[in-house]
Parts: C-alpha cells; structure tokens; sequence
C-alpha cells in the first residue's frame, strides 16, 4: 500500500491522537452523521497543503484546531501527519512514487492559533512550495479528482469549462509541468524585468561613464603636459642650481678679501679719531697762524714807523723849523703849567722849554724810539719762529688729512663695494628663494618627482656664463605648463580613475548580465515552448484515454449512450492596457476549456442541465473513474459519493471501486451497505456529549456480520 497511515492531534472534532491505518486496498470509514468522519478527508486536504480554509468548512486557521468541550480543553495547535510507503511491498524494483532517498515518507503539518503553519517532511521544516512540489511528481494534490468531499461529487460536472480542463490536467499529471512553465513563466518574467533594470542602469550610468571617459582622456593629456613639465623642470632646476651654487662661491671668494682689507681699517680707527683730534687741532693752529700774521705785520709797521720816526727826528734836528715835540713831553708841559698861577712862571715855563727843544737832538726821544725798535725786532723773530713753527705743525697735519682722507676713500671704496656685493647677495638670496618656492610650487604641482636632481653633468661654468635670458625663457616656458596644467587639472585623479575603473567594470558586468539574461531568457522562452508542446501533446493524448474510458463506464453505467469530453475555446475581453493591443489579440483573448457531451439512451437529452441528480451522480462517477483508471493516482479518498445512488446502482459503484482498487488505494467515507460490503478495513467514527470524536475498527469479517 503507498498510504500508511494518517495522524490527526487536535484536528476539527479529534481532540485526542487518533491513527488511521490503511492496511487494504479499500478502507471504509463509517459513523452516523456529524460524527466527524468527513473531517478526515478535510484532514487529507489540509496535510496535502490546502490553503482554502473555506474548502475544509472554516472561517479562519484556527477553526481547524480543536475549540474545547467541558471535559476537554481547547488546544493551542492542530496537526495532520500522513505516512507513505515509498517502496511499496510486492513492487520491488519498480519507481519510487517520491524522489527521496527514503523507503517511508512522512508529510506533516501544524496550524497554530495565531495564523502560523509549519510544514515538515520526515521531521524536517519545508516550505509549502517544497510539499506541493513533491507531491505533483507523484500526482497527488490538495484537491483534485482522487479528494471528492462531501457534496463535491458533482463538482467536476458544475465546474466552469476552464476549471474542468484544470482538473484533468491534474488527474493526467501535468500539474508538474504547469508548474515548471509558470516557474519558468514567472522567471522569464523576472528576467525581462531584470534586463529592463539592467538596461536602466546601463542607460543610467552612459552620461556618467561618458564624463568619467572625457575625465580620464583630459587626465592622460594633463599627465603627458606633466611629464613634460617635470623634464623641463628638472633641466630648468638643474641649472638654476648650478648657478646659485656657483654665484654664492664667487661672491663668497670675492667678499672674502674686502673683509679682510675693512677689518685691517677698522684696527685703524683710532688712527680717525686721531684725524679728528687733528682736525680741531688745525683750526686752532690756523687761527694762531692768522694772528701771528697779523700781530707779525703789525709788529714790522710798528718797526717801520720807529725807524721812520727816528730818521725824522735826526732830520728835524738839524732844522728848527720842522722840529717836532712828542705829545707826552706837551701834556707834561701842559700839567706843569696847569699847576703854575703866574704868567710869567708860565712864560718862564713856555720859554725854557723852547729853549731846551730848539737846539740840538732829542736823544731821549730818539733813545726810547731805538729802544722801542729793538723790542719790536726781537718780537718780530719771535713771531717769524713761532709762525715757521705753525707752518711746520700746519704742513704735517695736511699731510696726515691727507693720509686720512686716503683711508677714507679707501674704505668708502670698499665699502661701497661690499654693499654692491651685498646687493648682490641680496638678489641671489631672492633668486634662492624664488628656487625654493619654485622648487615647492613644481613639486606640489607635479609630485616630488620634479625636484630630485641629480648631479649636472654639463660644464658648470658653461651654465653660469650662459646668457641669464635663456634661463629665463625657460622659466616662461614651466609658467606656461604650469599654467596649462592648472586650467586642465582634474580634481581627485585617482578617484576618478578608480571610479571611471569602477564604473567601466560595472558597465561590462551590466552587459554581461543583460547578455546572460537574454541567454537566459531565450533559453527559458525554448523551455515554456517545450513544456506547453509537451503539455498540449499528454494532454491530448491522455483527454483520448480519458474519453475512451469514460465512454466505457459511461455505457456500463447507463446501459448505453455516449459521453465525451470536448476541448472548447471561449473568447475573453482582457483588460485595457497602456500598450497598444496585438493585431492578433485585438484586446480579446481564447480562453481553452473541457467541455461534458452526454447521450443517454432511450432520452433525448444532450446537455448536462437535462440530467436528474442520480443522472449527474452517475455520470460524475463515470467520469471520476475513468480519469483514475487512465492515470491511477496513488490513493482516492470519496466521501459520500454513493449518497444519491439506488440499490442497482450502489451495486455498479461498488464493481467500480473493486475495479479502481486494482491501481488505486481507496479510502472511502459511506453510509451505503453495499459499499461497506467490498471494504478491507472498516472504521467507525463516534461522537460523544462532549463533541470528541472517537474511532472504532473492525476487520472485514466482523464488519460483514455487522452489515448483516
């Protein structure tokens, strides 16, 4: 037997843990009406991962986990675990119905209060996707033609022509390979959208790659212009340094011998402020020169006028007539007289000094004269030493203004020079700054790659008695790169060059993903081909089978008559998009479906609408039948399908389900004898007062007597 058993755990009515077991071909569950026995096919559908609560007779999840009673309380959780034989006894070698490495498959499932499902396959958590995967390869469905509830016996009849067709495919089973075409529908899908997403970002980042292109060419024209840069730099740096080098040597050469000659000056100075001593010194001297000169002159008048007068006075001597009295002798006459009262002593006076003066030299006068003249002569020789002594002293200190005056001009000359070359220094020092700052405006331009200098092979002083303009034109032409590399310099080089890498790799990832993706999208495009040919070819012929056997049990079951299953298509109105519908399509879409053709015997009735209830049940059932035994499923559960039918009838059902058993494991729920008569196993489900359901089991000769 594939079913082993079924486990229901606070499921609907069964509270408790209760085991069906299916040992038979044909297993019958029995008990009086709202017993729960019908829960046990619901409890098919809900392990066989059943998402329609309102299919198992519920509102919401947890109407499906057992609500408490008196003596009982609810629980928090129901659970259905189902068990098949993978290995079936008396079918050694033949195909596992599951392929799992298992000889017994367990299914479960457990629903708690609060929505939550678990599913597990042999005590392992799975994903429902996983379970109804597994069971299609064998199939087995939640619902389908091997599941018929209760009341649903006329559900393949009442179904839409679309969902008839869907049933069929189910019982032929295609459902694996509907499966894998909306998978690969659904793939296909999200690979086109994948490619519209990839083609958007490819669209997205053009503009940006574009830019990061122009970037990168701008940044290899900029690293050309600084290479450039660096080899005139470094010839420009090279020679600016060899001259620097060379006109601070020179200077310091040339300074060196002025130094020394100051220094040599400086020890000298007391001789200047011995010049100035002298310079003081000479004025004086002068000054005492001039007034020499002038009492000297004054002196040889004095001495000329003393021998004049002496010579007149010898003249006047011998003459009376010009005789001349000195004006002293006259005031003395003059105070004697003053002194005498008399005219006579006055004349006496006057007389005598006539007397004494008209006759013969004044040797007196002519004494003192002589006497005067000889001091004058010897004050005249003083003053002619003292002034040849003036003379000398003002000649030698000419001669040493003279001297000064050299040292002065000497050293103003050097002086001079020394501040020329100080100049000089001055500019080269600014020369050495401009370098420098040269130096580091180049190096943080283009790198310190622009200032390691090596040694210069050219000859230096070849380089330094080059024309300065050359070495200038040189500068201007750095300027110039400079200035070009400035305007074409990209910020963040390396950034954009790792970025432009970035996004060019990420561009060829794009396209090698979009072509990937069209690949894969042509290749799933073959496969939804391929499977709807194959869908189209199993379906067709398997509708044959179908119909072929349906027309068999058909006959069998009316006595005669016809039936068959016809393919139809119905056109359906899509609705409105956006795009512009297909000349094909035109906005209508044909709609394939299954539909029922009836003959009856002895009736003229060709249309399902005309068939009585016992008519729809037996036609149903021929139908139900004929599409198990084209493609035996590996266990059919009927729950009260042989409620409408009479005794005769009951009698073919029941031949048609010893016939079914031959291929199929069936589980059936009745209240008909007749079909309790052909079960192996018999249980019996009862209900006491407080709404548990209980199980019962007999054997089959047991259960005979307790139809009998």
């Amino acid at each position: 037997m594939y079913l082993k058993s079924i486990e229901l755990s606070g499921f609907k009515s069964f509270a408790k843990k209760n085991i069906f077991e299916f040992d038979s071909p044909i297993s019958v569950i029995v008990g009086p009406n709202g017993s729960g026995k019908s829960n046990v096919a619901e409890a098919f559908r809900f392990v066989l991962g059943e998402q329609s609560v309102k299919s198992m007779r519920g509102k919401r999840g947890e109407d499906l986990i057992w609500n408490g009673a008196a003596s009982e309380p609810r629980t928090n959780r129901a659970s259905v675990k189902v068990i098949f034989d993978n290995l079936p006894a008396g079918k050694t070698g033949t195909k596992k119905i599951f392929d799992l490495d298992f000889s017994e498959v367990t299914i479960e499932r457990i629903v708690h209060r609060d929505g939550l499902n678990e599913y597990l396959i042999n005590n392992s958590r799975v994903r429902l996707k996983d379970i109804l995967e597994l069971l299609a390869r064998a199939c087995i469905g939640a619902s389908g033609h091997h599941i018929i509830s209760q009341g649903e016996a006329d559900k393949i009849l009442s179904a839409s022509p679309k969902d008839r067709k869907g049933i069929i495919e189910d019982a032929l089973g295609l459902r694996l390979y509907q499966y894998k075409r909306l998978e690969s529908e659904r793939k296909l899908q999200k690979t086109f959208e994948n490619i519209q997403q990839v083609e958007a970002l490819r669209k997205e980042i053009a503009p940006h790659l574009r830019f990061l292109g122009k970037q990168v060419e701008k940044i290899k024209k900029t690293e050309e212009q600084r290479q450039t840069l660096i080899k005139l730099s470094q010839e420009y740096f090279k020679r600016e340094q060899a001259y620097l080098t060379f006109s601070k040597t020179a200077l310091l050469a040339e300074r060196e011998p002025l130094n020394k000659a100051l220094e040599k000056l400086s020890k000298e100075s007391q001789s200047a402020r011995k010049v100035l001593e002298l310079e003081s010194g000479l004025s004086a001297i002068r000054k005492q020169k001039d007034d020499l000169t002038r009492e000297l002159g004054q002196s040889e008048g004095l001495i000329m006028a003393e021998e004049k007068a002496i010579e007149n006075e010898k003249k006047l001597s011998a003459s009376d007539e010009f005789k001349t009295v000195r004006l002293k002798d006259v005031e003395s006459l003059y105070q004697e007289i003053s002194a005498l009262s008399s005219i006579t002593e006055i004349k006496n006076k006057f007389s005598d000094f006539i007397k004494n003066r008209k006759h013969g030299v004044n040797l007196k006068l002519v004494s003192e004269a002589e006497a005067r003249l000889g001091k004058l002569k010897e004050r005249q020789k003083e003053l002619e030493k003292l002034l040849e002594a003036v003379k000398e002293k003002e000649q030698e200190i000419s001669e040493a203004e003279k001297v000064v005056f050299q040292a002065q001009s000497l050293e103003n000359t050097l002086v001079s020079k020394l501040n020329l070359l100080k100049a000089h220094e001055e500019s080269l020092k600014k020369d050495k700054e401009e370098f420098r700052r040269e130096l580091n405006e180049v190096g943080h331009l283009v790198g310190p790659e622009a200032i390691r200098l090596k040694d210069f092979n050219d000859d230096e002083k070849l380089v330094v008695n080059e024309n300065r303009q050359e070495q200038e034109e040189r500068k201007r032409v750095i300027e110039k790169f400079k200035i070009r590399l400035e305007d074409s310099s990209v910020s963040g080089m390396e950034d954009v060059h790792k970025e432009y890498k970035e996004t060019s790799e990420r561009d060829m990832f794009l396209a090698r993903e979009l072509l990937d993706l069209e690949k894969s999208a042509k290749t799933l495009s073959e496969l939804i081909k391929e499977l709807e040919t194959r869908l189209a070819t199993e379906f067709s012929s398997g509708l044959a089978k179908i119909n072929q056997e349906f027309g068999k049990l058909f006959v069998l079951m009316f006595g005669g008559g016809e039936a068959s299953l016809v393919l139809t298509k119905e056109e359906r109105e899509e609705p409105e998009l956006d795009e512009p519908a297909s000349a094909e399509g035109s906005g209508v879409a044909r709609e394939e479906g299954l539909d029922i053709k009836v003959n009856l015997p002895k009736k003229k009735i060709r249309g399902l609408m005309m068939l009585s209830g016992g008519e729809r049940a037996l036609t149903s059932l021929a139908l139900i039948f004929a599409v198990s035994q084209v493609n035996p499923p590996p266990f059919i559960i009927l729950d009260e399908t042989d409620a409408a039918l009479d005794e005769s009838n009951s009698k073919k059902y029941g031949d048609l389900v010893e016939t079914l058993s031959k291929h199929s494991q069936l589980i059936l729920i009745t209240h008909n004898r007749e079909t309790m008569s052909r079960a192996g196993v018999i249980y019996g489900v009862t209900m006491g007062s407080n709404g548990i359901s209980k199980l019962l089991s007999i054997s089959f000769d047991e259960a005979v007597e307790v139809v009998k």
